[in-house]
């Protein structure tokens, strides 16, 4: 991507930094880090680089009548009142991908239904 001088990073962290979670805040804030630090360094050269940070991703594991519970307390917690489904995450990555966020780099898209404004 340096050598042509144009490119998309999309890095994935996840929402959890943004509510000071100590189990993922370490490793996931490090990618967010790197997306800052490639972002600046790298626009120049026509790379951008970006990441989103996903909530909490219906699938068939969190579907499970173990962990029913579990996602009846995150719903409490979650404005948009459902559990983040692929098509939103999705829809972020086609954005970050494009042309239309040329002028965007080193940002870190938080899609979690409002649940870090609580």
């Amino acid at each position: 991507m340096l050598n042509q001088g144009y490119g998309k990073i999309i890095n994935t962290a996840s929402m959890a930094i943004v509510l000071q979670n100590p189990y993922f805040n370490y490793y996931r804030s490090g990618v967010v880090k790197l997306t800052q630090t490639l972002g600046t360094e790298w626009i120049d050269r026509g790379v951008k680089v970006n990441c989103i940070s996903p909530g909490i991703v219906d699938t068939p594991l969190i579907r499970s009548k173990d962990l029913r519970p579990l996602v009846r307390r995150w719903l409490v917690d979650i404005p948009a009142g459902r559990l983040a489904q692929a098509t939103d995450l999705q829809a972020a990555v086609v954005y970050l991908a494009s042309e239309a966020s040329d002028y965007m780099t080193g940002h870190n898209l938080v899609i979690e239904g409002g649940q870090s404004l609580w």
